[in-house]
């Protein structure tokens, strides 16, 4: 064996060992499975020893394999905990998933006045599908959004702070027949198509919520629209479709646009700080003391009365409360 070993094949090994299974942890990795499959044949030929039995149905650690993995999470560690301690310049990169939406934003403002040593910059990946493979690979540093939406082989490599359970809204028309209603019982969207993002890769947990709320309402999911990035594109796309838009209430207010709360029941969308297992960085600590102080506070994580919120949501939101 030579005096060097390089992390990257730790650090896959480490994802094969905890999820038995190559497919799932090269998604984690944001890797192709092929090269994961090189990288761990090459630490074994550098070791010396097979790591892990393959077979058609499983994959399970050899002694040897089990005998390294202590080891290697200690070097994975010990390396990101020196980078964090060295390298201060870097800014930790959080997703806001875009400029409109309040949350992710006022969590930011509260870390940086918590840390103000320390460069945090706002990134928008649209959803957090969509962020999920860049934090994964590390080219990413927290999210937010609906943690129970992701996939269970995205969640596998991510942890998760709640942060709000927040009430959601539809935006409308300024002339639809609802647009002067303060709130909007759910029961009179039925017979509508309401947009929640369908057909957008980036935002199928945003999706799958709004699934889950229309279900024996009679109440239809819009079809795909072409991606709109930017108010302008928003607007413009909306007047043509005319479709009312499931959002939070929160959500900015457009020219032509209302937006009203949900109410009977007031359904909620939970709202996750979300992090690559392992994390290890000078502002990050901030950024969770921030989350926690303002759902403090404000009481984000309270349900109102006659709440709505998805079983699986609420076990994984109760969970970390």
């Amino acid at each position: 064996m030579s005096g060097h070993l390089d992390h990257r094949l730790l650090r896959g090994f480490v994802a094969v060992a905890e999820e038995l299974h190559f497919t799932r942890a090269a998604v984690r990795l944001h890797v192709a499975q092929q090269a994961l499959s090189r990288d761990v044949r090459r630490l074994e030929r550098e070791l010396g020893t097979e790591l892990f039995v393959r077979t058609t149905r499983q994959v399970t650690l050899t002694p040897d394999g089990e005998r390294l993995l202590p080891y290697a999470r200690r070097v994975l560690q010990a390396q990101d905990e020196l980078l964090a301690a060295f390298d201060q310049a870097r800014p930790l990169l959080v997703d806001l998933n875009s400029p409109g939406l309040v949350t992710p934003r006022r969590v930011l403002h509260e870390a940086r006045e918590l840390a103000p040593r320390h460069e945090l910059m706002a990134r928008y990946e649209s959803g957090l599908t969509g962020a999920a493979g860049e934090l994964l690979a590390g080219r990413l540093d927290a999210s937010f959004g609906r943690f129970a939406g992701l996939e269970p082989v995205l969640r596998a490599g991510l942890d998760h702070q709640p942060v709000r359970l927040e009430p959601m809204a539809v935006v409308l028309p300024d002339d639809h027949r609802l647009a002067t209603w303060d709130a909007v019982p759910l029961a009179e969207l039925a017979g509508e198509s309401v947009y929640a993002g369908a057909g957008n890769p980036r935002t199928p947990e945003w999706t799958g919520l709004a699934r889950l709320l229309f279900e024996g309402r009679g109440i239809d999911i819009a079809p795909p629209a072409p991606l709109a990035v930017g108010d302008e594109e928003f607007q413009r796309l909306m007047a043509r479709t005319r479709n009312p838009v499931l959002a939070v209430v929160e959500f900015p207010a457009l020219p032509s646009m209302v937006v009203r709360p949900l109410v009977d029941p007031v359904p909620l969308a939970p709202v996750s700080l979300v992090w690559r297992k392992g994390l290890t960085h000078p502002a990050f600590d901030a950024l969770r003391r921030a989350a926690a102080r303002l759902a403090a506070e404000k009481g984000w994580l309270r349900r109102p009365a006659g709440a709505w919120l998805p079983a699986g949501d609420d076990v994984l939101m109760a969970s970390h409360g």
